[in-house]
């Protein structure tokens, strides 16, 4: 997922901000994971990988992710990306709850 930031308009933003499952898409592409692989080998090897899960920035490791997950072995990116994504969506929709009621505290 991706959403457009505020321009300022000097023209230097990103075209979007990723998070979520095509943010850690991004992510896995970069560190060159191999696959097929076990979710024990992925979260010793990457666990400390940080994904946005929404567009205010909040974040979920790949280790706290693989915990919640209940597949063990992937044999590809997209079958990782599948297993994830409920997880990511359980993350974000969980985090919007609590940003809308700590937007009620006055303090």
């Amino acid at each position: 997922m991706g959403v457009r930031p505020p321009s300022n308009g000097t023209g230097t933003e990103p075209d979007a901000i990723e998070f979520g499952i095509a943010a850690l898409d991004a992510r896995l592409d970069e560190r060159n994971v191999s696959f097929p692989v076990s979710a024990a080998d992925l979260d010793a090897a990457h666990g400390d990988l940080s994904v946005a899960v929404d567009a205010s920035g909040t974040e979920i490791t790949l280790s706290d992710a693989l915990a919640a997950c209940d597949q063990h072995s992937f044999d590809s990116q997209q079958d990782l990306l599948n297993a994830l994504h409920p997880v990511f969506e359980a993350k974000r929709e969980s985090s919007g709850i609590l940003d809308r009621l700590r937007s009620l505290v006055p303090f």
